[in-house]
């Protein structure tokens, strides 16, 4: 393992942290040196690890106290900043050693009491073990190399051999006050170690210097990562797949459907999962073997990723092209056997320490499809690339841990006590859903006025976002602002569309709205302007729609859940304006499309809706086009924009905000929503 440590860097770490009032220049190379081990995938990954170091700080009359500024819950090591450092006063966290027992929330508790700022976060749930330990600089890392040693049943002996006596062995233990004293009485045994293992846990490593600290951690990782190229032997043999296999598009709505939790049937709501995809050779490798079953159930890597990933991922059938139906029935008989094999899981466990549990949802958060790759399965896009990023993980240690030996986890009981701790399950936080979580949304038109405010006002309430505009590099820059995707697509090309909405479903898993908002506006005086016109009007106004609707209907109806097409209408399709039918026909057939969706889907549970604007600025009613319409209709450009009942110009954000009430108003469907300060002319009748 490369050694990344850099003086010059260290220096500037100091020059920005270390110096001045209220600042100290161990807390800045601490700083330095988590982001060093936060920056590496193979130590830790996504809130994993910890690190601190002893100093001292000013309290409130300006005494110099001993305090432990230790990681604190939320903060992940590659971006931690000082205030993701706590500060406690060390001296009442040592004294809890003395004490017999210590309950988690008691030492929850105790940790909070000590704190220099009340409103710091929670010290990491290790802080005793960092406090226990006499090293100024102690850093904690869920290392790959290491638990491919630990996590074997001889892993004790593998790493007897492996690290001699530069780091001395601690069994495994639950996280909490009964790890830290085993630490630290390991420790004392072992006075002149480098470091401890934690048997199928992780890795300490501690010095008087942040350096000092971060070589021991990169010199012994690099000790097991040399024993883990040695003697090595080809794994996972691959089992019998089909010639041709269905594509991720096909596949990931299927699942995503499956494992979409109906919450309230009667009012139609259900909470699905947001996918990632994972592939490549070692991700094949191990999905594709003949024993993934054994291996892929066999428990997680560290104890932590049990309550991200579950104690297993579920495994599916492998998906023959043209075989779809044959793998839904196959993924679906799946789900049933993985929750029913949850539940048991929970009813073996559930109460033995005397505490009655509440059983969490029996979903998984890994899904295995041979032949294809991994899914990660989370409540947000950021959660699913967590549990796909654990389970590449995964994919890595028990890799390695196979190519030496057996992987074996901790025991199932083990597994419960970690999934159901109060301490962990507090990480990831119960704060209440926005509207549109876990939806995903398409935006056709996308990097224009409407359609960026669209995505805008959509992600604002929680959902993913896909937005899709032929110009490619405006779709990423509205997309990189929203935190969504930016997909380039022609709509009035039949094969960029199936290609566009295939790269949704591949990159989030599916689709649950649709804006179709991509247009265009020609003007002319109908029976004068030319044919060629018009049609190109009716390829992007009407067909355009049907198309990425037609896209979206299959994606939809893949996952079984029903969803929602918006359109963009115009108060051209019910109240035409002179010289401009070469925008209002196609647009009143856009309307009647709508409305045909309506009818033709609203069995299924799919809505279809739209929005009628009139007059918005936009890339559509360009400045110049405002001057025409304005010199039609006789009127300055002034009164022409706010030339409604309420004398108001109506903006992209208007219309955004509509798409979004249609997109929440659950039992509507077929519907037209004006948006056009008021113009009694175009209301329908």
């Amino acid at each position: 393992m490369e050694n990344r440590w850099s003086d010059a860097e260290a220096e500037r770490f100091v020059a920005r942290y270390g110096s001045g009032a209220n600042r100290n220049e161990d807390i800045a190379l601490r700083v330095y040196s988590s982001r060093l081990i936060g920056a590496d995938p193979r130590l830790v990954l996504h809130g994993g690890g910890n690190t601190s170091v002893k100093t001292r700080l000013p309290d409130l009359f300006g005494e110099a106290v001993d305090v432990l500024c230790v990681k604190g819950s939320g903060w992940d090591l590659d971006s931690i900043e000082p205030p993701g450092l706590p500060a406690v006063r060390l001296e009442p966290l040592r004294r809890l050693r003395g004490l017999e027992a210590l309950s988690d929330e008691e030492m929850v508790n105790a940790q909070r009491c000590n704190l220099l700022d009340s409103s710091a976060p929670n010290p990491s749930v290790e802080t005793l073990l960092h406090a226990f330990l006499p090293h100024a600089f102690i850093d904690h890392t869920h290392s790959d190399a290491v638990l491919a040693l630990t996590d074997q049943p001889n892993g004790a002996e593998i790493c007897a051999e492996v690290f001699g006596d530069r780091a001395a062995l601690v069994p495994y233990i639950m996280p909490g006050f009964a790890l830290a004293k085993k630490a630290a009485e390991v420790l004392e045994d072992n006075p002149d170690v480098e470091g401890l293992i934690l048997l199928k846990h992780g890795i300490f490593s501690f010095g008087a210097t942040a350096r000092d600290s971060y070589d021991r951690m990169i010199s012994l990782v690099s000790l097991a990562e040399t024993r883990l190229a040695e003697g090595r032997r080809a794994v996972f043999a691959p089992a019998a797949l089909p010639d041709r296999m269905a594509s991720v598009a096909d596949v990931a709505p299927v699942l995503r459907g499956l494992t979409s939790a109906v919450v309230d049937p009667a009012e139609g709501i259900d909470r699905p999962f947001v996918l990632d995809f994972r592939s490549g050779d070692a991700v094949r490798t191990y999905v594709d073997g003949a024993e993934v079953a054994r291996y892929g159930r066999a428990g997680v890597v560290t104890p932590d990723h049990a309550i991200r990933i579950k104690p297993w991922p579920m495994i599916v059938p492998a998906p023959a092209a043209g075989g779809l139906a044959a793998f839904r029935d196959g993924a679906a008989a799946a789900l049933a056997e993985f929750q029913a094999d949850y539940a048991a899981y929970f009813a073996r466990h559930n109460g033995r320490d005397g505490v009655e549990k509440t059983a969490l949802d029996p979903m998984p958060r890994v899904i295995l499809v041979p032949g294809l790759g991994l899914f990660g399965l989370g409540k947000s896009a950021k959660d699913a690339r967590i549990a796909a990023d654990l389970a590449e993980t995964t994919v890595r240690t028990v890799t390695d841990a196979e190519a030496i030996g057996r992987f074996e986890s901790i025991a199932e009981g083990e597994l419960f006590d970690i999934e159901y701790w109060s301490l962990e399950q507090a990480k990831l936080g119960k704060g209440a859903e926005k509207p549109l979580a876990r939806r995903i949304v398409a935006v056709t038109g996308g990097a224009g006025a409407i359609g960026a405010a669209t995505a805008r006002a959509f992600a604002a309430e929680g959902a993913e976002i896909a937005v899709l505009d032929r110009d490619g590099e405006a779709a990423a820059s509205v997309a990189a602002e929203v935190g969504g995707v930016g997909i380039a697509c022609d709509v009035t090309d039949p094969a960029a569309v199936q290609a566009a909405f295939d790269a949704v479903a591949a990159r989030f898993g599916g689709l649950d709205i649709l804006v179709s908002n991509a247009g265009a506006a020609w003007q002319g005086t109908i029976g004068e302007v030319d044919d060629a016109v018009l049609r190109a009007s009716f390829e992007l106004n009407f067909f355009a729609h049907q198309t990425v609707a037609k896209a979206a209907l299959a994606i939809l109806r893949a996952q079984g859940k029903g969803g929602c097409l918006l359109f963009n209408a115009s108060k051209q399709a019910v109240n035409p304006g002179p010289d401009f039918g070469p925008y209002g026909l196609p647009k009143a057939a856009a309307l009647f499309l709508m409305r045909q969706y309506a009818v033709d889907h609203g069995g299924e549970g799919i809505r279809a809706n739209a929005v009628n604007a009139d007059r918005i600025r936009s890339g559509l009613l360009t400045d110049e086009m405002v001057a025409d319409r304005a010199r039609a209709r006789g009127v300055s450009e002034d009164a022409y924009l706010s030339g409604n009942l309420l004398g108001r110009e109506v903006t992209a954000a208007d219309v955004a905000q509509a798409f979004l009430a249609l997109a929440l108003a659950r039992k509507t469907t077929g519907a037209v929503l004006t948006v056009d300060g008021g113009n009694i002319a175009a209301a329908p009748r």
